[in-house]
């Protein structure tokens, strides 16, 4: 079971990288212009803004609900492999 995950974990990381790499570059740059008030804020902002939703692609509407879903693949695929919810604990030896 634990190989099935794994299979399916590499394919989700490899699909996913590009747009939640690109969510998490375009999230903190839009906060940094934001903050930032000696940046200029105008045309730059607004254009990490529409990368950042989607909208540029024209997929403002599913962009955050594939990226969502996929981190939760990945959540799931990524715990499912660790032995943190497995029933059986190691014995510690009495020595």
């Amino acid at each position: 079971m634990k190989r099935v995950f794994r299979k399916y974990h590499r394919t989700l990381a490899v699909i996913l990288c590009l747009p939640i790499a690109l969510t998490v570059i375009t999230g903190i740059l839009a906060s940094v212009i934001q903050s930032w008030t000696f940046v200029d804020t105008g045309l730059s902002s607004n254009l990490i803004l529409r990368i950042h939703t989607g909208e540029i692609f024209h997929l403002e509407a599913i962009y955050p609900t594939l990226n969502g879903l996929g981190l939760i693949g990945l959540l799931v695929t990524g715990m499912s492999m660790t032995r943190l919810f497995r029933g059986d604990r190691p014995q510690s030896s009495d020595r």
